[in-house]
């Protein structure tokens, strides 16, 4: 069917013709004939509106009600419990190594709860509270004490007809229900503090170091990354170079070894012994100019695993924060604040070690509003 047609007859209209007024476009719905904006005017009330309600049937309902509150208020409960309790069992920042079972957990009793009150509050409605049609008719914002007072008996009349009055135990239940929800919020802003505590403020770096001074050694060797081979200050001598190292035993020993070693993760740089600028206090941080800094960016996170042997500047590639490895790895570009923590270094039969763990916080420069 054509959309050029004549309303009126039905004919097909010529090009440019205009039928009742405005030409339609095709596509478009046909012009209201009426301005009748409901489809229907009867405004009266629903059958069964402001019937008397049957008391046992309202008995049975308010039990059915209680019962979806008290779960309600079982699954809040449950929530906090979790939270506080067993989330962070194993160590970490609220279960680190549990972070999807902690989530399903929480997520779940959340929505239980939730899901339970609203039950709750429809059955109420639906079968507690009679329908009487309410006419609203629209006055000035001002209203007159007259009508203030008329709207106090309405409100005190539709809290009474509401049941919530007359029936104590859906409105006990109700407030047991909603108080664990009020709190959830506030349990929550645990996380603020005192966690994560300090645990992340040393790495795996320390616990080796001291394990190894307690075995009469000077330090822990360096291991390389994907080998676990020490690694011997011969096996490093070209200036310009870059590797990956971790703390030696880090996989066998570490109780959470992914997590320590992310956090321990150390790039070693050889950079060229007459442009090495020690900081201040680290002379003897280095060897021949072989340093260690952490692979953690100090912006956000990322690896800076990037290094260019020309200008000795290592780079993060997610945001392009750029340090100066001759320069006790300080910022000269990008949106990094603080420079990359600086392992210090020894030589032990001819082989690496640390000597201490970083001095600094490794990571996002959240330490320093800390």
């Amino acid at each position: 069917m054509s959309d050029n047609t004549d309303e009126t007859n039905g004919a097909p209209r010529e090009p440019g013709e205009s039928g009742a007024g405005r030409e339609r476009v095709v596509g478009t719905p046909s012009p209201a004939t009426e301005k009748q904006l409901l489809a229907s005017q009867d405004v009266s009330a629903p059958a069964g509106a402001g019937e008397e309600l049957d008391e046992e049937a309202a008995k049975r309902a308010e039990r059915v009600v209680a019962t979806f509150f008290l779960l309600a208020f079982a699954g809040s409960v449950a929530f906090i419990a979790y939270y506080i309790g067993w989330s962070g069992r194993d160590g970490g920042m609220h279960g680190i190594e549990r972070a999807r079972e902690s989530n399903y957990w929480l997520g779940g009793m959340m929505a239980l709860s939730f899901l339970a009150l609203a039950i709750g509050v429809t059955i109420w409605v639906r079968r507690l509270m009679t329908s009487k049609p309410i006419v609203q008719e629209r006055h000035e914002l001002q209203a007159d004490p007259q009508t203030r007072e008329a709207f106090t008996e309405a409100f005190i009349e539709g809290a009474a007809d509401s049941g919530i009055t007359k029936r104590p135990l859906l409105r006990r239940t109700l407030l047991l229900a909603a108080a664990p929800l009020g709190l959830a919020p506030l349990v929550l802003l645990r996380d603020l503090g005192p966690l994560p505590e300090k645990r992340l403020r040393h790495t795996y770096w320390a616990e080796a170091v001291k394990k190894a001074k307690a075995e009469g050694r000077k330090g822990v060797r360096l291991v390389v990354d994907g080998t676990n081979a020490p690694l011997k200050v011969s096996d490093f001598a070209a200036p310009g170079s870059m590797i990956t190292v971790l703390p030696e035993g880090i996989e066998e020993n570490a109780h959470h070894p992914l997590n320590e070693i992310a956090k321990a993760v150390t790039i070693l740089i050889n950079v060229p012994a007459d442009q090495f600028k020690p900081a201040k206090g680290r002379e003897n941080w280095h060897v021949g100019g072989i340093v260690a800094y952490s692979k953690i960016c100090t912006h956000v996170g990322c690896p800076a695993a990037l290094y260019e042997q020309t200008t000795h500047h290592i780079l993060c590639p997610c945001h392009q924060s750029t340090f100066d490895a001759t320069d006790a790895a300080k910022v000269v570009f990008g949106p990094a604040a603080r420079p990359l923590p600086q392992l210090p270094l020894g030589v032990e039969d001819g082989y690496l070690v640390a000597t201490d763990d970083f001095p600094e916080p490794i990571g996002p420069s959240f330490w320093e509003r800390g």
